[in-house]
């Protein structure tokens, strides 16, 4: 249906190349060169804590894929969203084939709604779920991914 592509870019500056001392920070970059996030390794992986990891990207994807498939299907739904946000969080852990992986990811979204258009609780579970469900990215990674309800 569609190609999606982003360029990573790494570059060694003079330090000795060994396990120790290369700089884990390189480039994300996204539409031909019009967007580009430093990205480096997690900080516990010897990576700038100020730099976006692979880890957080990932999560981030998830999230971002999730809510964005929320808001449409409420927008089909005639349902007015006037906020959303969410404080996901991932576990890097070793996964049961002994390597180190996110095994699940925590959605926590907060979703307001326009006033007098708020759904049932069980209706607001419903739409998660059918996200869930209809989200490219979810649909494309083995981690276990909930949503956790506020």
């Amino acid at each position: 249906m569609s190609v999606h592509q982003a360029a990573v870019r790494w570059q060694r500056h003079g330090e000795v190349f060994t396990y120790d001392t290369y700089s884990r920070d390189h480039e994300l970059v996204f539409k031909a060169g019009k967007v580009v996030i430093a990205g480096s390794a997690a900080p516990e992986f010897r990576g700038n804590a100020q730099h976006i990891d692979p880890e957080e990207a990932y999560v981030a994807a998830l999230a971002s894929c999730h809510m964005l498939s929320f808001l449409a299907i409420c927008a089909r739904k005639r349902i007015g969203v006037d906020s959303y946000t969410d404080e996901a969080e991932g576990v890097l852990e070793k996964g049961d084939h002994g390597k180190l992986c996110i095994t699940q990811v925590r959605l926590k979204p907060k979703v307001r709604f326009l006033p007098g258009q708020e759904p049932a609780p069980d209706v607001v579970l419903e739409l998660h779920h059918r996200a869930h469900s209809e989200c490219f990215i979810a649909n494309s990674v083995r981690t276990e991914i909930s949503v956790v309800s506020p």
